[in-house]
């Protein structure tokens, strides 16, 4: 059989393609926020590390033709050393809607977390508020993640899946919100759940800004200096971002209350920011 050495084909070399996704990174790790970079960490802890790094210089040379992110699951087209380009698929169980609304009521409970996603950033600690309500943001185990892929190889990830999953990885950098879209609340979807959370109305009125049950202090002395983070995990955060100073402008429901066409949060955010501006540059004068 041409090819054969009489114990192994040749390694294949993939066809090129042409339009495909290039990865951005050109060396070195791939992904630059820290969820992009936790997803592929956690991968890589589920003892895939070395079948991912098979699939880098697929990603970069634009071997993956197309990405599709759904609700629990991600397809993609990936041209390999066949004619025609191979079928891959990641598979996760999307949160069940019970799960989502236990979600949504800690995310809307923290102002600081509900004015971050609804400025479109993501909070670092949104994967503990996660883990907190018992669904992990990130699969736990490997058999929280299907992978397959219509290529010869029986081994997964092979360098084809192993390709979309740092392009995936990239197309969070991009867009946070796909990474919640893939476990089944999408971007427009999850904020307008937050802001009914926010404004809504209940039979004994107004809801709270921030909805916290009450608690004795003496429930939280013994763990009060914990995390539910491991001292590593913490360690890997990055540092939190300062409150933006329109924060209690994001957290509540606009008034129905208009001046000149514009709803009030509009008119006074430049009067906050100027605010927040002035007392920066009073603590920095001598």
């Amino acid at each position: 059989m041409s090819g054969w050495d009489g114990e192994h084909f040749p390694p294949s070399r993939p066809r090129k393609a042409a339009g495909g996704i290039r990865a951005r990174s050109k060396r070195g790790l791939i992904g630059e926020q820290w969820w992009s970079r936790r997803f592929l960490e956690v991968l890589e802890s589920l003892g895939l590390a070395s079948r991912l790094s098979r699939g880098r210089s697929y990603a970069r040379s634009g071997q993956v033709l197309a990405l599709d992110i759904g609700t629990g699951h991600v397809t993609a087209t990936v041209q390999g050393s066949r004619p025609k380009p191979y079928k891959v698929r990641l598979t996760v169980t999307p949160l069940t809607t019970r799960q989502w609304a236990a979600v949504e009521e800690a995310l809307a409970a923290r102002a600081v977390f509900r004015a971050r996603l609804l400025a479109g950033e993501m909070p670092a600690e949104i994967e503990e508020v996660f883990a907190g309500c018992g669904t992990p943001l990130f699969p736990r185990t490997a058999r929280d993640l299907d992978m397959s892929c219509s290529c010869p190889d029986w081994e997964v990830p092979c360098k084809h899946l192993a390709a979309v999953c740092y392009v995936l990885a990239e197309a969070f950098d991009d867009d946070p919100f796909a990474m919640l879209a893939w476990r089944g609340k999408g971007r427009d979807e999850l904020l307008a759940a937050l802001r009914h959370l926010t404004g809504s109305r209940e039979a004994g009125g107004t809801r709270p800004v921030i909805d916290v049950a009450d608690r004795p202090l003496a429930d939280f002395v013994s763990n009060f200096w914990e995390s539910s983070l491991s001292p590593p995990r913490l360690c890997s955060l990055p540092p939190a971002v300062p409150a933006p100073p329109d924060l209690l402008l994001r957290s509540v429901a606009p008034p129905l209350l208009t001046a000149g066409g514009q709803d009030l949060p509009t008119l006074l955010r430049p009067a906050y920011l100027l605010m927040a501006t002035d007392a920066g540059e009073a603590e920095l004068a001598p």
